[in-house]
């Protein structure tokens, strides 16, 4: 047996050298031990340059020495990572890639191999660490002899202070800050970033007066239509909340997010600014302090053009608007203009618009008799290089666009209403239904008019296998021709 006294847990100039005198005198990856003492320091040299052995034990029978040989810089890339995860064996399982490499050159790349993908997950856990590290550590403020100074407490999961002390340098370049962890200390004072001892949760401040207003400011952010706890616990275990101070709030938030949904949800739609729209479409009036009422489906869509409501306008071409007679017994509700709708300034005039028209005139229903309209009237999307790409409107964006569809409602007086998928459906319903259990049953709406959910023309168009999008397809045309009857 052949043992090498490494100088710390992160010790990896130590290991490389002791591990490359191991390879070069043919000690077997079972014949090696690496263990940690902590009063050796491990002197400074490349991982395969000839240098004076790490302080080790030989025990038993070594090979003969070898010629020297080299490995990928991709492995030295792997061990740097792979070093700091906390398992017990990391340094054996370094080691025994690194023999089988004098053999297997190609061995990195082989991902299936079950000491490479050991190897890989590890490196892949550290670096997950060091991302949770620069995202959760919360500093307090203190002072000093210097004047005021910061500190935080932080537990990684890995060991991970000295790879993420750069970004914090970076990061708080101005500010006089330390971070303590179980591992280890870092320190910047403006000048020069320093390492130290591990450190206990004593040592670091309890709270500080700033810590209050960051608890503030974060429930005001937090969002409970968009709340996803599964997804939350996977961005932020809760391993962390111990040592976050916002984390106190969040069973709170979490508990009263249903209820706070519904009611927002539920709310009235704010009014725009009367002295705006009254600037945009000069024939909106006001019938009582604070609100403002278009008198024509024209009024309304030259409000749509003024809106500023939701930010959804500032990437948008053009608001736009429904269109169809102002007398039509069936309205139809789509979720948000298309790029085509967008450039066009018309709904349904895109790939989705096609699939509705043809389903329309199979379905007995001419398109001159409908308006068409979407419960958001701005296209959200992101760029993807020349293309623009959809993104589906929140709960937020269609609650601010909603005041101009009642508008819409009230000027047309339906007899029906088709929210096509749940978006429409949030819109009509002020609930987000379940389309595939729900399509085709007929809601009673405030206003004496029937609501009838089905699906986007859009869901049709994504289907990839031909013979469900012809069933789709089918099924779609009977949700329109019972709305056709049901429309009298």
């Amino acid at each position: 047996m052949a043992v090498a006294v490494l100088a710390s847990e992160t010790d990896f100039d130590g290991w490389r050298k002791a591990a490359r005198d191991f390879r070069l005198a043919g000690v077997a990856p079972g014949a090696a031990r690496f263990v940690v003492q902590g009063a050796t320091s491990a002197a400074q040299g490349g991982l395969f340059d000839r240098a004076e052995p790490a302080r080790s034990e030989p025990c038993g029978q070594r090979t003969g020495r070898q010629a020297e040989f080299r490995v990928p810089a991709a492995f030295v890339d792997l061990a740097k990572e792979v070093i700091l995860h906390r398992s017990t064996d990391r340094f054996d399982l370094l080691y025994r890639l690194l023999w089988r490499l004098g053999d297997e050159p190609d061995l990195l790349k082989v991902i299936s191999d079950r000491d490479v993908a050991d190897a890989m997950e590890r490196a892949k856990n550290v670096s997950r660490a060091a991302h949770k590290m620069k995202a959760f550590v919360r500093f307090r403020q203190v002072h000093d002899d210097r004047g005021e100074a910061w500190a935080a407490w932080f537990e990684p999961a890995h060991r991970v202070v000295e790879k993420t002390a750069g970004f914090f340098q970076r990061r708080f370049t101005t500010m006089h800050w330390s971070i303590l962890t179980p591992d280890g200390s870092v320190f910047w004072d403006g000048e020069h970033l320093r390492f130290g001892p591990p450190a206990t949760r004593d040592m670091a401040p309890r709270a500080d007066e700033i810590e209050e207003f960051w608890k503030t400011y974060y429930a005001s952010t937090f969002n409970p239509a968009r709340l996803s706890v599964k997804t939350m616990q996977g961005e932020m275990a809760k391993s962390y909340w111990k040592n976050l101070p916002e984390a106190a709030l969040i069973p709170e938030l979490v508990a009263a997010s249903r209820a706070r949904t519904e009611a927002m949800v539920a709310a009235p739609a704010p009014q725009p600014n009367a002295r705006f729209a009254k600037a945009v479409a000069p024939d909106l009036h006001l019938d009582r302090p604070g609100d403002v009422t278009p008198d024509s489906l024209e009024a309304v869509a030259r409000g749509v053009q003024g809106c500023r409501r939701c930010p959804l306008h500032r990437d948008a071409t053009q608001g736009v608007c429904g269109e169809g007679p102002r007398a039509a017994r069936l309205m139809i509700v789509g979720e948000q203009p298309g790029d085509h709708e967008d450039l066009a300034g018309r709904p349904f005039v895109g790939p989705a618009g096609q699939v509705l028209d043809a389903a329309l005139e199979e379905a007995g229903i001419d398109r001159a008799n409908v308006y068409l309209t979407n419960a958001v009237k701005h296209f959200k999307h992101e760029p993807r290089g020349k293309r623009r790409l959809h993104k589906t409107p929140n709960a937020g964006e269609v609650q601010a666009c909603r005041w101009w569809l009642d508008a819409e409602r009230r000027l047309v007086r339906p007899r029906v209403v088709l929210a096509l998928g749940a978006t429409a459906g949030l819109a009509m319903l002020g609930r987000k239904p379940a389309v595939m259990q729900e399509r085709g049953a007929p809601i009673a709406l405030d206003d004496g008019s029937t609501a009838v959910l089905t699906v986007h023309p859009s869901y049709l168009l994504r289907l990839p296998d031909e013979a469900a999008k012809a069933e789709a397809r089918r099924i779609f045309v009977e949700d329109l021709t019972a709305v056709r009857r049901r429309m009298g």
